[in-house]
């Protein structure tokens, strides 16, 4: 620069080659100001358009199945209540005479006359125990078969009433035992009554009993 802000000292000023340049002290300082540069116009560079921008789906979150509970089977509901039929009754097939009995003849042994509505019958081998066998039909009907005798008793119960007045019994010999014929003993309890019956059945005949019911009558 031509001219020095700063204070020149004396000797400075006494010094021919620094004399020629600096200035006198009555001789104002004067401050140049630099030349002012014009502004930079900064034009706008062409800015290049951003990519658009694309929405990215969210990456799917791996999901942990979930344990699977047992599931434990219920039981059925049970059915809704409802009326009960009722059971069918079995009615026992009416069985006749067997055909090798039918041949022979049914031999009345005794009649009897009976109060009570219900009587009890008895039966017990007659005599030596030699393995009788027989069966028992009531109005054609068997209600015993083929039953051994002893001296323990074969039981059975008769009903009466004034609907069946009279009931049939006939007792068939099975076999003839070791000793013939098919003998038995047969004790009645009609009430405080007891009667006692012998029979005897062969091969030719049979042993039939008539019960014929009484109302008992009033004193």
């Amino acid at each position: 620069v031509e001219t020095s802000d700063f204070y020149v000292e004396p000797f400075l000023r006494e010094n021919v080659l620094v004399k020629k340049n600096v200035p006198s002290r009555t001789a104002p300082i004067t401050k140049k100001t630099p030349p002012v540069a014009p502004p930079k116009v900064v034009t706008a560079a062409k800015k290049k358009p951003a990519p658009p921008v694309v929405a990215s789906k969210p990456a799917a979150k791996k999901t942990t199945p979930l344990p699977q509970e047992k599931t434990q089977s219920l039981p059925q509901a049970a059915p809704p209540l409802t009326e009960q039929t009722p059971k069918k009754v079995v009615v026992p097939r009416e069985l006749k005479l067997p055909l090798q009995t039918r041949s022979r003849k049914n031999e009345l042994v005794k009649t009897l006359d009976v109060t009570s509505p219900e009587i009890a019958i008895r039966l017990y081998d007659n005599g030596e125990i030699d393995d009788d066998t027989i069966s028992v039909y009531l109005n054609d009907r068997i209600v015993l078969s083929q039953k051994r005798l002893s001296t323990s008793p074969i039981s059975l119960t008769v009903k009466m009433d004034e609907e069946q007045p009279e009931q049939v019994l006939i007792m068939v010999a099975e076999n003839l035992g070791r000793i013939p014929p098919n003998t038995s003993v047969m004790i009645v309890t009609d009430g405080d009554k007891r009667y006692e019956v012998r029979i005897t059945s062969t091969e030719q005949k049979n042993a039939m009993i008539r019960f014929r019911y009484q109302k008992p009558t009033l004193p």
